[in-house]
């Protein structure tokens, strides 16, 4: 057997288990209920220290810029080459998870992640001993942050995979909120833990704790998710939970399908304008507070990480809330989030200095992007294609997100620098005013374009019913 072929066997799809376990039985049920809480425990924390190691630069921006080793420009594009990297991914990955053992594909890509995040660390100690050209390092950091970019997208898909063959259609979207609450913990994490580090000990050294903490996620990954059901001796969950079982179309005329729907496209490019708005936030509002308001490091970490600790809450309610009181549709609870977002990007901009109303902006991101990602960032496309193409819409869903969001950082950082003057004292002073009115009409555009698909049917929700 050849290397590729090797490969091409070590991530196939596994092969149904010899021993049959009868689901209707109490053994069968008490397993199959097991294995799918494992799996989702997995999925969801996994997917979390994925996010430490991709938001760990957000934290380290201001040393970075204060240390003189890169400029804001610079840190755009590191910034963006994760983004750029990981919506090509995100497209090529997506549509080969459909065919994978996602519990090998999902800890290779956080063995690929952690490891950059450490190689990131040491080359942070070099550039800084050995004194390198700002140029160099810019173009080092760019590289690693790519390839930490490109294996960021072997997270998303395999996770959200797990719930398509573990869970039900009627509790997919409850489980899918509280997957999503992975984005959040990811973040709350990385601005607190990472953010201590980086605060007690070094930017540096911010980057060996986010690889300390992609080693948790492998391991839990590793030991406790499961690929497909027929693996582990129990039906495909079409059967287990009754559902109208689906044809034999091939996976590769399924994802031909989803590429052609129009409304797919309509949900990536909305997407893609709330996700400018999300990274725009994340990943220059720290900045803004202390460049901006006036906030010291410590207060303006505490008010973004808000963001992050109530973005839980919308998720977790999200999926549940639709399912239960909207009976799968999202389109309405999308629309609320997608204007309560940009109220509330509008309130950090624009709202004045106080922590406490700054606090209250958090909340109210928050909790709109919490909602916003899980719907916009992926369910409402899932509900709309065949089960087995699920990869292939979160593929296209992903590329197009991450490639608006790679541009918002290269035009955000050039926006910045563009407008920055020298004070009388030489300090510099930072100018947001034409970054702002970006960021605040990309949220807009976002909630605005779901209204084209407000007639679209959950055909999943369909077949269901028969």
């Amino acid at each position: 057997m050849g290397f590729f072929s090797s490969i091409r066997s070590f991530y196939a799809i596994s092969a149904p288990a010899a021993e049959r376990v009868d689901p209707e039985s109490p053994e069968g049920r008490r397993y199959y209920r097991r294995l799918s809480l494992q799996t989702f425990v997995a999925a969801t924390l996994g997917y979390g220290m994925y996010y430490v190691c991709r938001t760990s630069l957000n934290v380290m921006k201001k040393p970075i810029l204060d240390s003189g080793l890169l400029d804001a420009a610079q840190l755009g594009v590191v910034s963006s080459a994760l983004l750029f990297a990981y919506a090509a991914g995100k497209f090529v990955n997506g549509f080969v998870c459909d065919y994978c053992n996602i519990r090998r594909f999902m800890a290779t890509g956080l063995v690929v992640c952690l490891s950059v995040n450490l190689l990131m660390g040491l080359f942070g100690f070099a550039a800084e001993s050995f004194a390198l050209p700002s140029a160099l390092s810019a173009v080092v950091f760019a590289v690693m942050w790519g390839v930490n970019g490109w294996s960021q997208s072997m997270g998303s898909p395999p996770a959200i995979i797990s719930l398509s063959r573990w869970f039900p259609l009627s509790r997919r979207g409850t489980f899918y909120g509280f997957f999503s609450t992975s984005h959040n913990l990811g973040e709350f994490f990385s601005f607190l833990f990472v953010g201590l580090i980086v605060a007690s000990a070094g930017w540096q050294w911010g980057f060996v704790g986010s690889a300390a903490a992609g080693v948790l996620g492998t391991i839990l990954v590793i030991v406790w998710m499961h690929d497909t059901p027929e693996s582990k001796g129990l039906p495909p969950i079409e059967r287990i939970s009754h559902e109208k079982e689906a044809g034999y179309a091939a996976v590769r005329d399924l994802q031909r399908e989803v590429v052609r729907m129009p409304a797919v496209w309509v949900l990536a490019a909305a997407s893609a304008f709330m996700y400018m708005s999300r990274y725009a936030i994340n990943g220059w509002g720290m900045l803004y507070l202390q460049k901006v308001k006036g906030m010291s490091d410590e207060t303006a970490l505490f008010v973004i990480s808000v963001s992050a600790l109530f973005g839980v809450i919308g998720t977790v309610f999200s999926g549940w809330v639709s399912d239960s009181l909207f009976r799968g549709n999202r389109s309405r609870p999308a629309l609320f989030f997608g204007v309560l977002n940009s109220l509330s990007i509008a309130l950090f901009l624009y709202g004045g200095n106080a922590v406490w109303l700054n606090v209250a902006a958090m909340v109210m991101f928050g909790t709109a992007i919490g909602v916003l990602i899980c719907f916009l960032g992926g369910l409402m496309a899932v509900d709309i294609v065949p089960r087995r193409a699920t990869g292939a819409a979160l593929g296209i869903m992903g590329m197009v997100s991450y490639v608006a969001a790679g541009c918002q950082d290269i035009l955000s950082g050039w926006l910045i620098d563009d407008n920055k003057s020298v004070a009388p004292d030489g300090t510099e002073v930072y100018d947001f005013s034409e970054a702002a009115i970006f960021w605040l009409a990309a949220s807009v555009l976002s909630f605005l374009l779901p209204l084209l698909n407000r007639r679209r049917k959950n055909v999943n929700m369909e077949d269901e019913k028969g």
